[in-house]
Order: structure tokens, then sequence, then C-alpha cells
């Protein structure tokens, strides 16, 4: 697929454990990928509702009368489910990488190889760009950002850096940064550690880390008993949150436990961590870092 090359398809969709008469959500629909494998494996009686922020995933909707698109931000499934009707499901398959369409957009500001206006929303709702994070966060904000997202060990030299060069003037594009903070960027290394700027600033910008949040603490109530969870992670923070709240059911402190002592957590792993064959890596490479775990509501 041009628009975008789906990670794990038959690994993921095979972890819904799909009943023909069921209902599914698909919350990053981009190029309709996983979606039309879910759908292949639906009766006339099923269902599948897809999740989207970005437009121009619009141009992908699937022309089928069992196919629901929404164009908003997989945070709000719970609202607009239920705005449509839909109280229950009986499985949801996240894919929360950026797709190949929008790095390969240019004007999106998304890649490493264009130049570009600072952007990098993945909604145009958005009212926070990558321009906001840059030219407006304080010290300590660009800091922690770089650092927990892009796990960059120059974070406080880099912010410094940025905020002195605020005061000649505005930092626009994606070039400009690059300039701007040149001195980080050895040549033998420039591409891995302008990915993991972008990367961070892209993060914060979408609040990325936040919504997976938002969105899991709401899988518990829209999932029938059996029904499962199919999730790939691209980042070691998504990774670590879906991995938490299936064993313990939150993100922090231990999970609960019953009168008894034991422990009662809403949902039970399905098999291991599932990551992409070589051949899938060489065809590819953006599957590379993709982690895949199931989960089943008890």
């Amino acid at each position: 697929m041009s628009y975008h090359n789906p990670v794990l398809l038959k690994e993921s969709v095979d972890g819904l454990s799909i009943k023909e008469d069921g209902v599914y959500v698909d919350v990053t629909f981009g190029g309709g990928g996983h979606s039309r494998e879910i759908l292949s494996r639906l009766g006339e009686k099923g269902r599948l509702i897809g999740f989207d922020q970005d437009e121009d995933a619009l141009a992908n909707a699937l022309d089928d009368d069992r196919f629901l698109l929404i164009n908003e931000n997989f945070r709000y499934i719970k609202q607009f489910l239920k705005f449509h009707g839909i109280r229950k499901v009986d499985g949801i398959l996240g894919d929360f990488g950026v797709s190949s369409h929008q790095f390969d957009k240019a004007e999106r500001g998304f890649s490493t190889r264009f130049d570009a206006d600072l952007d990098m929303r993945m909604s145009q709702k958005n009212t926070v760009s990558a321009f906001d994070v840059v030219n407006n966060y304080e010290y300590d904000d660009l800091r922690r950002v770089l650092f927990q997202y892009g796990d960059l060990r120059s974070a406080n030299a880099m912010a410094n850096t940025i905020i002195d060069y605020r005061q000649e003037g505005e930092i626009k594009t994606t070039d400009q940064l690059k300039q701007v903070l040149k001195k980080f960027l050895p040549a033998f290394k420039e591409h891995k550690i302008l990915a993991q700027i972008y990367q961070a600033i892209r993060i914060e910008v979408n609040q990325e880390i936040q919504v997976i949040k938002e969105f899991l603490e709401q899988t518990n109530d829209l999932l029938v008993e059996g029904g499962r969870l199919s999730l790939i992670s691209y980042h070691s923070l998504e990774d670590r949150l879906v991995k938490r709240y299936i064993r313990a059911g939150k993100f922090e402190g231990e999970p609960e436990k019953d009168f008894y002592g034991n422990i009662d957590v809403p949902f039970k792993k399905v098999g291991g961590l599932i990551v992409p064959s070589k051949e899938e890596i060489a065809v590819n490479n953006r599957a590379r870092s993709a982690k895949l775990r199931i989960a089943e509501r008890k």
C-alpha cells in the first residue's frame, strides 16, 4: 500500500480471535490495511469501526456497509462509540506508529529527509505544533521532552542551545532546527540523533503517551468478557504502558487484590511478545522496532 504498509498484519488480526458477527474497533485506521483484514474475516452481521484523527486518512475510507470511520482521536473512543450506539465491543486493535504517508508527506514536518515548517501535528485541529514546542517552551519543559521522549543524553545542552538561539529570532523550519543543533549532529550519527529529536517533539505535540493512557483506561469497560486487545507499539514508553496495563490494570503501583489476596486485574495476556520476522523487516524497514502484545478481557 502506498499510504502505509501494515505492520504485523496477520499476527495482530489473528490476536483478535475474530467472531464473524462481532463488533471490532481499529483505533489507528491510517491506510486501512488492518481494517481490510478484519473485514475479510467478518460475516454479514459483523461490524468494524475505525478511528483516525488525520484528515488525510478519510480518503482511504472503505466502501463497506459494515464499516464506519470516525475522524477523531482514539482518546475519545468511549464517547464516540456511545454516540453511535455502541457500548460493548469484541476486540480493539491499535498500531501506535506514525504512518508512512505522514513521514513521506514533506509539508507535515515529520521526516528528517525534508525541509518543512515545524508542524508535526497528526490532526490539523491540534492547537499546539512543533513550532510552539521549539519556540515557546521554557528550558525545563524542553529538556524534559528531549530527554524523556527522545532518550537524548545531550537534552540539557540542546535545550540551552535552542533557548539561546531564540534571542536572535524564531525557529520556523525543520532545516533551521537542524542548523541550530548542528554541533550535536556528528556525521556518522546525524540521522539517528535527528530522528530522536523529531520523535521527542512529535510525541509532545500529539500528547501520544497521555493519549495511550486515556485510551487503555477505557478498554476495560468497552470490551466484553473474552474480548481481545491487540496493540502494536514502537517506542519503549508506549510498550511499557501497554505491558504494565495488561499485567496490573494500572500504570503505577501494585495490582489490585481481592479479599483473599489474589491479584484482581481485568486482563490476562495471550501468548508472549511478538516482533516482526526478518522477512517483514527486509520488506518494510519501519517495522523493525514494532512490538505486539495481545490480551483478553477476563
